[in-house]
């Protein structure tokens, strides 16, 4: 028993000192992970063994054995499918398809709105848009210090077809009301007409008793500045005041005769609104409450619809000029006076004002007023 004990370990000696010693084992591979819901990972196989040192060829190693524990891992649960997305909402055809044109209604004379863009991404055309708000083109608003209210701005202005009358307040209150509304409605129908140029200072040439702060008696032409003016269209109105204060205004010899109004439209023309053909309206008379030196006419208010405050039929006969001369009267700024401050339109020709008129144009007109930047 003590021998074979003996040789058995001379033998496992003299192997080990030959250099024949079998491989280790390569190590056991970690068992795969069991996970719910995500699937286990495989267990890593065990590392070959490195060859037997001293021998050349160095018997391989055996494969280690896969990791204990389940060699593949268990598979985790399959996981709830996720709920599925809303389906996104559609988007709507380019940018709203290009609206129509920005600008609004016509107003007299105007001309069409411009076209709206059709839409990006294959939106719809624009509709074309309604008609500009004034409708007047070109013109240069650097030059551009008067013109005579269209009827159209002052039916618009007013909500009402007769106009305003000789009440011009136009939502201003207290004294001097009636010359701030003229002045606010010639700055809103100069903004109307060209952005930009209600911020120019426009006043209406008007001559009142006060002007409401204690200063006495205020007269037309020292509201308006010293000139140059021009029309919307940049045609000279008058160079000074010594060129405005003629029977007719001394500027350009096309429109002396027939003053425009904001849309650079000679307001007893062709084309003007009212007209059709040849056949034009008798709507000179323009209020001004002015003699022909530009100064208050009489005393009192009766020449001014208390001073531009009253529609009343009772509140006088207010001073008119003509915007463009006839026989009944060839100045711009004094022809004759009107029958009442009443707000009313007679655009036909008919000799005078009927009996019983008690309106501001029923000599031939609809209560327009000049107007004047004092930045030309």
């Amino acid at each position: 028993m003590k021998r074979s004990t003996f040789s058995t370990g001379l033998l496992a000696v003299t192997l080990v000192h030959l250099g024949c010693a079998p491989g280790d084992a390569g190590t056991t591979g970690a068992a795969g992970a069991s996970a719910t819901g995500t699937a286990g990972t495989t267990g890593v196989a065990g590392t070959t063994g490195a060859a037997g040192a001293g021998d050349p060829a160095g018997t391989a190693g055996t494969t280690g054995a896969a990791g204990a524990g389940d060699p593949t891992g268990t598979a985790g649960t399959t996981g709830t499918a996720g709920t599925t997305g809303a389906a996104g909402t559609s988007g709507v055809g380019g940018s709203v398809g290009g609206r129509g044109g920005t600008t609004g209604s016509a107003g007299t004379g105007g001309r069409g709105g411009t076209t709206g863009t059709a839409g990006t991404g294959g939106g719809r055309g624009g509709t074309t848009g309604a008609g500009g708000s004034t409708g007047g083109t070109g013109g240069t608003q650097a030059r551009f210090s008067f013109f005579v209210t269209s009827l159209g701005a002052l039916r618009t202005l007013s909500g009402s077809q007769n106009g305003f009358g000789g009440d011009l307040r136009y939502g201003e209150t207290g004294a001097g009301a009636g010359l701030r509304g003229a002045d606010k409605i010639c700055t809103t129908i100069a903004e109307t007409s060209m952005p930009g140029a209600g911020a120019k200072g426009w006043h209406a040439f008007l001559s009142a008793s006060t002007d409401g702060a204690g200063s006495g008696v205020v007269n037309a032409i020292d509201r308006i500045g010293a000139g140059p003016w021009y029309d919307r269209m940049g045609r000279l109105i008058a160079m000074n005041r010594a060129g405005l204060m003629m029977t007719r205004p001394q500027g350009d010899a096309a429109i002396m005769n027939d003053l425009p109004n904001e849309n650079g439209i000679l307001n007893h023309s062709d084309g003007a609104p009212g007209c059709t053909g040849n056949s034009c309206p008798d709507n000179h008379d323009t209020l001004t409450g002015s003699t022909t030196a530009g100064a208050l006419m009489g005393t009192g208010t009766a020449s001014t619809c208390a001073d531009w405050t009253s529609a009343a039929a009772t509140s006088g006969r207010p001073g008119l000029g003509h915007s463009w001369p006839a026989a009944s009267g060839m100045s711009w700024m004094q022809a004759h006076t009107a029958v009442g401050c009443t707000p009313s339109v007679s655009l036909t020709q008919s000799g005078g004002p009927p009996a019983g008129a008690t309106g501001v144009g029923d000599g031939g007109g609809y209560g327009g007023i000049y107007c004047f930047a004092g930045t030309p």
